[in-house]
């Protein structure tokens, strides 16, 4: 019997629409705009000023704090200005304009096809080279990876968790990432198991993805620590605490993170980062991203450089459709709307989605009818409609003693509700209202 998280979950359409289309290199753009706050925390501190010349993989923002990550150039050319910019959600944010003039790597990147699987570095060292190299977690939530890798004082790391699982539907580069990549992703485990100093890994990949499943597990047949296990079909199995409970049983207690179960679970695209990090001493500059919908020419998954604008990766799609009614960022169940096109992709950019306008359309809100679907589908056993209503007439303290933080913002209330209510739209707001409100309390 397949393994999978015990409570709530949803079976939405999966739509792989690109999942047979091999990772294509995207054009070099003309001008990038590179962010420097593109992970939780602190914004990185530009160490660049207008006229400098940059290589690909240059160190152009500093981290200025614990929780924050590098940022280095992802192409080569002049720096145009350093000012603000629209960021994923359109509000302007400090960032780089680079003008590209040609593709000078630093000498330092190995950019050779080679597989480098020996490892010569320890924990200490093998974090260094993460850190340096600005990964973040490219499941979506861009929190630095070297942070991740440390655990706080009193807590210790027992299994390292590699989430192959791709539950959001639309989305494949995690998918072909695993079919065109697996020996580096090995590599990876193995790096990422160093650093952790864990004796065990196991590679969760969900059922529907056969190819991935047959492509992994015969990479691991010679090594006993590390295995592949097959996972039911179900949303949102990609959730860390989803799949940290489908594969170990464990179930991380409310407010607390992975590590308090003694877990550390890390994505594919993200251990993919730290290979390249480690055994070629390449930054995070560069990522697989998935262009896709219903009415897409050519849903494509593409290699582009961080600071290429979505309009790029559109065209290269086959440009966008007549009937286009909004364009998300990742996918239709966490994913949010960009505000343009002319937006860059960042470190957190996991896939655009183009849906048509019948589907984008929201439909009439009716009152609840407390039917109880949204609760029984929540994955972290929450009452939502309920949270909405706490959130809708501002009653924050009330919210946050119904555990809204617990909230993962899957959508599945909001997926399931038979009233269009917008679940989801308010528990965000609660989320951060009563975020505030907590860190208001703190000395």
């Amino acid at each position: 019997m397949l393994k999978t998280f015990k409570i709530g979950g949803v079976h939405p359409a999966e739509n792989k629409l690109s999942a047979s289309k091999a990772i294509e290199v995207l054009t070099l753009p003309k001008t990038v705009f590179i962010p420097v706050g593109q992970h939780i925390g602190a914004p990185a501190e530009a160490i660049v000023k207008k006229g400098d010349k940059l290589m690909v993989g240059q160190l152009i923002a500093k981290s200025s704090g614990f929780v924050s990550a590098n940022i280095h150039s992802s192409v080569s050319g002049t720096v145009k200005k350093v000012e603000t910019g629209p960021d994923t959600s359109g509000y302007p944010k400090m960032g780089i304009y680079i003008d590209v003039e040609d593709d000078i790597w630093d000498e330092q990147i190995d950019r050779s096809a080679e597989l480098k699987s020996e490892i010569n570095l320890d924990s200490a060292a093998i974090l260094a080279k993460i850190q340096n190299a600005g990964i973040v977690g490219l499941g979506g939530a861009t929190f630095p990876t070297h942070v991740k890798l440390m655990p706080p004082k009193g807590m210790k790391a027992e299994v390292l968790l590699i989430n192959g699982v791709e539950c959001e539907p639309y989305l494949t580069s995690d998918h072909r990432m695993m079919l065109e990549h697996g020996e580096e992703l090995i590599v990876g485990v193995k790096l990422l198991m160093l650093a952790l100093n864990v004796d065990k890994a196991t590679i969760g990949i969900e059922n529907n993805k056969q190819d991935a499943i047959a492509k992994m597990s015969g990479l691991v047949a010679g090594h006993k620590n590390i295995s592949v296990v097959p996972l039911k079909v179900k949303y949102p199995q990609g959730g860390e605490k989803q799949l940290i409970k489908a594969v170990t049983g464990r179930e991380v207690p409310s407010g607390a993170l992975p590590i308090s179960v003694g877990a550390v679970v890390t994505n594919i695209a993200t251990t993919y980062a730290v290979y390249e990090a480690v055994q070629k001493n390449k930054p995070l500059f560069e990522r697989v991203v998935t262009v896709t919908g219903k009415t897409v020419k050519n849903p494509s998954n593409f290699k582009v450089r961080i600071g290429t604008t979505v309009s790029e990766l559109i065209e290269a799609a086959g440009g966008l459709p007549e009937n286009c009614g909004k364009i998300i960022n990742g996918g239709p169940m966490m994913g949010k709307a960009f505000a343009n096109t002319e937006i860059p992709v960042t470190k957190g950019t996991s896939g655009i989605l183009i849906m048509p306008e019948k589907e984008a359309k929201r439909s009439e809100t009716m009152p609840c009818i407390r039917c109880s679907r949204c609760v029984s589908v929540c994955p972290m056993g929450l009452e939502p409609f309920l949270l909405m209503t706490l959130s809708e007439k501002q009653m924050w303290e009330g919210a946050e003693n119904e555990k809204v933080m617990d909230c993962i913002e899957c959508g599945s209330c909001s997926y399931t509700c038979p009233a269009n209510r917008p679940l989801l739209d308010f528990i965000r707001l609660g989320k951060v209202k009563v975020g505030a409100l907590i860190r208001s309390r703190k000395p």
